[in-house]
This record gives C-alpha cells, sequence and structure tokens, in this order.
C-alpha cells in the first residue's frame, strides 16, 4: 500500500497491559512503514522519543487526561508540558466530557486551552471529544470550542468508552471545523476499506492499532 496512507495513521498502543516489548514492536513498525506517529501512555514517551530519535517523520504522540478526561486542567497542563520535556511531539488531550453535558462551556475551553497553551509551539494539540458519549449538538459544541481554544486537530474517540469512529461523526466534526483544522477518526478503523471511507467523509489523520493491516491490506481482529 501507499506510504500516502501510511502517513495518515497513528500507530496506536494505548492498552494498560502494554509490555515493553510490545511497545517495542509498535516502534519497529512504525519506522518500517513511515507510520505519522506512536500513539502511546506517557510513561512510554520517553522510550519511543529515544528509538524514533532518528526517524524524524515518525512523531510521538502521547495522551492527555485519558481516557475519561475528568482530571482538572492544571494537571493536563502539567501532563502535557512533562510529555514534551519527554519527547513528545503531538499531545491528544480529552475533554471535560461531563462539564460539556453541563454546558460548562467555559470550563471546557479552558480545559482545553490549559493543553494547548502548554504545548504551543512545542507540540501539535489533538482534542478528544469522546463523539460516542455526545449528541450531535455537544459534537458540534465541542468542536466549536477546541477550535476557539486553538487546537490542531479534533479527534473522535479515546476507543476506550462506548463507541469508535462513525463516518458519520467525521463528516460532523469536517462539517463544523471547516478545512482548516484537522480531524482525526480514531477507533474502529480495522482495513484498507474503513480508512478510506473515513478520509472520504473528512478524517486526514486516523488512529488505529491495526495499523499495519491497514497498509497490507488485510482486516484486524483489533476493538481499536
Amino acid at each position: 500500500m501507499t506510504k500516502n496512507l501510511a502517513g495518515l495513521i497513528d500507530h496506536t498502543l494505548l492498552k494498560a497491559n502494554a509490555t515493553k516489548a510490545e511497545v517495542m514492536k509498535l516502534l519497529e513498525e512504525a519506522k518500517q512503514y513511515q507510520f505519522a506517529s506512536v500513539c502511546i501512555n506517557p510513561t512510554w514517551v520517553e522510550t519511543a522519543a529515544e528509538f524514533l530519535h532518528n526517524t524524524p517523520e515518525v512523531k510521538v504522540c502521547t495522551v492527555i487526561g485519558f481516557p475519561l478526561g475528568a482530571t482538572t486542567p492544571e494537571v493536563k497542563a502539567f501532563e502535557t508540558k512533562n510529555a514534551i520535556e519527554n519527547g513528545a511531539n503531538e499531545v491528544d488531550m480529552v475533554i471535560n466530557i461531563g462539564a460539556l453535558k453541563d454546558r460548562q462551556y467555559d470550563l471546557v475551553e479552558t480545559d482545553i486551552k490549559a493543553v494547548v497553551d502548554a504545548a504551543k509551539g512545542k507540540a501539535l494539540t489533538k482534542v478528544i471529544i469522546e463523539t460516542c458519549l455526545l449528541t450531535d449538538e455537544e459534537k458540534e459544541k465541542a468542536c466549536e470550542l477546541a477550535v476557539k481554544a486553538g487546537t490542531d486537530f479534533v479527534k473522535t474517540s479515546t476507543g476506550f468508552s462506548t463507541g469508535g469512529a462513525t463516518i458519520e461523526d467525521v463528516a460532523l466534526m469536517r462539517k463544523t471545523v471547516g478545512p482548516g483544522i484537522g480531524v482525526k477518526a480514531s477507533g474502529g478503523v480495522r482495513n484498507l476499506e474503513d480508512a478510506e471511507a473515513v478520509i472520504k467523509a473528512g478524517a486526514n489523520r486516523i488512529g488505529a492499532s491495526s495499523g499495519v493491516e491497514i497498509v497490507n491490506g488485510e482486516t484486524s481482529s483489533s476493538s481499536y
């Protein structure tokens, strides 16, 4: 499969019981296939940065406030700074979902902006809105707040809640943020057909643990 598709995939391993051997396998695959990034938990950022030191085209991505989004803005900002110090180039933060549903929009924006400000000039930011828990109106509002706070991307899902990316959600998010902000589809993209569908709907980044299968035209049984 083309390198172009690999360059849209964040090769992902976020499960709690991931071992060093599994992380190293992920890093080897990312280097081989030239994925956009590896997306790993913060504890593995330094390991990933060291391994990929001479492979600058593969970025180190990590997650903030993951997977619930229920930590405070100050904690998320600290996580972001720490991850960047350890070598992260991209951070995917989870919004305060409960605050959004309570229409505490100032808090949601402040929460996102804490991460954006901590990463400014040092790392690309992606805002996970966890679409499976939101109404369409809430999805639109979350995207609007993320854009207002200055994020680089909005992202569908953590992959650890009740559902992942859908074509409808990706299209809604793209329509809401317009052409200037990235849209990342994550969770449930397991083969080339899935990948092509979310790209057609407006995604320009894909989060998947099935990156190798996707670029090789195979189908993964992974849940992420």
